[in-house]
């Protein structure tokens, strides 16, 4: 059996009394799409800083492609094939589209034209090639939401992180997003996604890992886990769970 792409032993974070991911082991082969997900607070966000490098750990190991990432920079682990987009995305305002997406080919490509070549051609993928040259401060959320999928996407990942990429879309808008979500995973790209859209969640994910108060309280495929108790118990209460069925 093949050494898993990502893993994670005993990785916990506190904040004061707070354990906001509490030994948590999570492994992930490559060419997955995991599925993680849990009510607000259940310590998703923190895992994906902490797998990303924003944030480093009280105790635990984290494996990437069979190397530790304890202690390493964001643009080190970036170098390395694990790229995250953010769930409040924050672009460069006042620099146009196409050089908003320059600043993440040149993690890979440190030649400008190079890199400029690699970022328009990121452009045109992700569907914001008439958007090139203006300004990111004019962009819709949507197209906002596609700009930072393309700033992650231009440094060429092995492994990408998507922090609700979804949040604030409608139907149609969702839509396009789990398409090109589902064009990026054909490519190559293994994906560990975290949202609350669970249509799309369970449409995308091959597996999920459901985490409450830090702590993985249910995982399998999608339709497994959708009619966990414990699942049903995290998102509703227990109030849900104890109710007569009608």
């Amino acid at each position: 059996m093949s050494a898993p792409l990502l893993e994670t032993r005993g990785l916990s974070k506190h904040f004061g009394g707070v354990h906001a991911v509490a030994g948590l082991d999570l492994a992930m082969a490559e060419g997955e799409v995991l599925g993680l997900i849990g009510p607000n607070g259940a310590g998703k966000t923190t895992v994906f800083n902490l797998l990303s490098g924003f944030l480093r750990p009280d105790a635990g190991a984290i494996r990437f492609r069979g190397g530790s990432l304890l202690g390493q920079s964001p643009h080190a682990i970036c170098r390395r094939g694990l790229a995250r987009t953010f769930q409040i995305v924050r672009p460069f305002p006042r620099l146009s589209v196409l050089d908003n997406v320059m600043v993440g080919a040149l993690a890979r490509h440190p030649a400008a034209p190079r890199a400029r070549a690699h970022a328009r051609a990121i452009v045109e993928r992700l569907g914001l090639g008439a958007k090139a040259a203006q300004p990111a401060a004019g962009l819709t959320l949507a197209e906002r939401k596609r700009l930072e999928l393309a700033r992650a996407l231009a440094t060429e990942p092995a492994l990408l992180l998507l922090d609700e990429v979804m949040a604030g879309l409608n139907a149609t808008e969702i839509a396009g997003v789990v398409a090109l979500i589902r064009e990026i995973h054909r490519g190559g790209v293994s994906i560990l996604i975290t949202e609350h859209n669970m249509r799309a969640v369970m449409a995308l994910s091959h597996r999920i890992v459901v985490l409450n108060f830090g702590e993985i309280v249910a995982e399998g495929a999608p339709a497994a886990v959708a009619n966990h108790p414990r699942v049903v118990e995290a998102y509703l209460g227990e109030e849900y769970v104890a109710a007569p069925s009608r």
